[in-house]
């Protein structure tokens, strides 16, 4: 009897459970675009824009140049269901109004301390992705208080070929040309600040990842726009940092493999970081 009364129970909670997953996939599907969670912080002089999915830990998305909340669909429905999760529009992209004629990371570091702190968000798990992974070491870096752990896939430290192919430097230089002889709107404008400010920067000194308090997970594909060695250096000077080199992977890590992405970063922000060596923290 007490088995037939648990599985009617069962019965009657797995279509709440189902509309819950279907309403939010719902919303996913908006990303960049929901007009009922998105919204406008006012702040440094620019407008930025984001939207945030689901409850609990604040976890905080940051895509990469040109990019925007969008970039993360394969993460937002997954992670949303665990975390409390803020998606922002770095300022130049996306839906984020910025109508200054300078760009570079360490602003862009800022804006996201901003936005958590208007959020009146203390600390925050974060996952970065190529440019928002130097955001993300920048934030930890410039905001240690505000980044409990951080996920930096594809990030770079200087601009050069010793991180990455003179075929990117070239492509970068000709788009630069190519949007300078362009009409000059707004989204234009934008586009030369992106671009110029991935063939100047960013320059963050080795010395500076020591300053990271926080424990990363530093990432990078085995076939990445950034080599693997440069990014095996990134891992090498923060205190407290795991190394995950993504097998047959490009530059975009968290969409080739989302489900183990996304099943990796969830394992290291629950997981404690050791220091022994030979502890094996995704068991």
């Amino acid at each position: 009897m007490n088995k037939l009364i648990l599985k009617s129970i069962v019965i009657m909670l797995l279509p709440m459970s189902l509309m819950a997953q279907t309403k939010q996939s719902e919303l996913v599907k908006n990303l960049g675009k929901n007009a009922a969670v998105g919204k406008y912080i006012n702040t440094r002089g620019i407008k930025m824009y984001y939207e945030i999915y689901g409850k609990g830990e604040p976890l905080l998305l940051i895509h990469g140049n040109g990019g925007s909340i969008k970039s993360f669909k394969d993460q937002i429905d997954f992670f949303a269901k665990k975390y409390k999760v803020i998606g922002v529009d770095s300022r130049a992209q996306g839906k984020s109004v910025d109508t200054s004629s300078i760009l570079n990371y360490e602003m862009m570091a800022d804006d996201l301390n901003a936005v958590l702190d208007s959020l009146k968000i203390d600390s925050a798990n974060v996952i970065g992705w190529s440019d928002g992974g130097i955001n993300g070491l920048l934030l930890a870096i410039r905001h240690p208080q505000k980044v409990k752990k951080l996920v930096a896939t594809g990030a770079n430290l200087v601009p050069d070929t010793s991180v990455f192919s003179t075929y990117c430097n070239n492509m970068n230089a000709s788009d630069l040309k190519r949007y300078r002889s362009a009409k000059q709107d707004a989204n234009t404008r934008n586009s030369i600040k992106l671009v110029q400010m991935m063939l100047d920067e960013p320059n963050i000194p080795l010395t500076d990842l020591h300053k990271i308090k926080c424990p990363v997970l530093v990432v990078g594909g085995d076939n990445d726009l950034i080599k693997a060695s440069h990014t095996l250096q990134i891992f090498e000077n923060i205190p407290q940092a795991y190394l995950w080199i993504l097998p047959f992977t490009g530059h975009a890590t968290l969409q080739r493999d989302k489900v183990g992405f996304n099943n990796k970063v969830f394992q290291f922000f629950k997981t404690p970081f050791h220091t022994v060596p030979g502890d094996d923290w995704d068991k």
